[in-house]
């Protein structure tokens, strides 16, 4: 057993790690996937049996904010020390508890199923069916929002016919995949742009009636004239990111030059938005960074000698409520207006005005 008791402090490492690494979490997406791997196993000793390789394929579904499942089976075939061939077959459900939902997921899993050990090389050996479990941490990686990868430490335990008699064996494996997500949403195409210019409102001069004073001239209040764009999210950034998209993003370079036509504009404030998938805490962290993200954008993008702010608003001010969708994906798509960023451009006031 003490390869199997290597595994489980390699584990604990691991799960360590996972508990850094997890500070934020993700939007949960409700996607199948398709997990194909190979795999090292580490035997157990009482097995006297070498290390080799194997290979598995699984089936995953994320059913919840923390929570996957993965079904599937495992085959492995490797020598004995002696002569002959130990073989283990698994068949199984394994619950995966997912510490982040961002493009790296570490998680803890636990796991029961079926397990068949065959020895053809001991005395008294032969084949073994039994109850399979298993405990392990790994990570998941996605390349693209489709496309991904996984790797997980595990240690599994199972009987196997040694001597005659049911004995549990504990085996230590590293599991390496590629994830194939089916029905991950895309990413909505359109750019919601709308420019709102609140007009000058003048209150009317009152004329004092005395006919000896001299009054003096009351200054005019003026509201300061504010241009308003919303771009939504989609056109700014790719899936679960925080990165402006391209060295020249097309959408922010037009508003830059926008801008730069008025030289009366004194200050710009970024307000970012999210939908209300995922926690309140990530909602608002995210639509912090998008916004300081386009703040940052503009000013290395030719907007010079501008007061620029950002601010993020979570999922406080919905546009849209998406009451009665049903569907995950129908309702990502119909919650896209939410994701928003709006850039308020606010000019000088006229001269003659007085702060309102």
């Amino acid at each position: 057993m003490k390869k199997n008791l290597m595994g489980l402090a390699l584990m604990v490492g691991l799960g360590l790690t996972s508990f850094a690494a997890s500070a934020e979490d993700g939007a949960y997406k409700g996607s199948w996937y398709a997990l194909p791997g190979i795999s090292y196993n580490w035997s157990d000793s009482d097995l006297n049996a070498k290390d080799d390789v194997g290979g598995f394929i699984r089936a995953g579904k994320e059913i919840s904010q923390n929570w996957d499942v993965q079904f599937g089976g495992s085959y492995a075939s490797v020598d004995g020390n002696t002569t002959g061939k130990y073989k283990q077959t698994l068949l199984g459900v394994d619950a995966l508890y997912m510490f982040s939902r961002q493009k790296l997921r570490p998680f803890l899993l636990v796991g029961l199923g079926y397990a068949n050990n065959k020895l053809d090389y001991a005395v008294a050996g032969g084949s073994k069916d039994s109850v399979m479990g298993n405990v392990g941490a790994g990570v998941q990686y996605l390349v693209t929002e489709n496309i991904g990868l996984q790797a997980d430490l595990r240690s599994v335990w199972s009987e196997a016919n040694i001597g005659g008699d049911g004995k549990t064996v504990g085996n230590t494996v590293l599991n390496l995949g590629a994830i194939f997500r089916f029905d991950a949403p895309a990413q909505a195409p359109v750019v919601l742009v709308e420019q709102v210019t609140q007009p000058i409102a003048v209150e009317p001069v009152v004329e004092t009636p005395a006919p000896v004073v001299v009054a003096e001239p009351v200054k005019q209040a003026c509201k300061p004239n504010v241009e308003t764009i919303t771009i939504q999210s989609e056109a700014l950034f790719d899936f679960d990111n925080t990165v402006v998209k391209g060295k020249n993003n097309k959408v922010l370079d037009e508003i830059a030059a926008k801008i730069k036509e008025h030289d009366d504009v004194e200050f710009i404030l970024v307000t970012g938005h999210a939908d209300i998938i995922g926690t309140d805490a990530y909602n608002q962290k995210l639509s912090e960074r998008r916004a300081d993200a386009v703040k940052k954008y503009l000013a290395t993008h030719g907007i010079k000698d501008v007061r620029i702010k950002s601010v993020g608003k979570g999922e406080s001010e919905q546009v849209v409520d998406c009451k009665g969708v049903k569907g995950n994906k129908q309702i990502i798509e119909c919650l896209a207006p939410n994701r928003r960023v709006v850039v308020d451009a606010t000019h000088k006031q006229e001269e003659g005005c007085s702060a309102n």
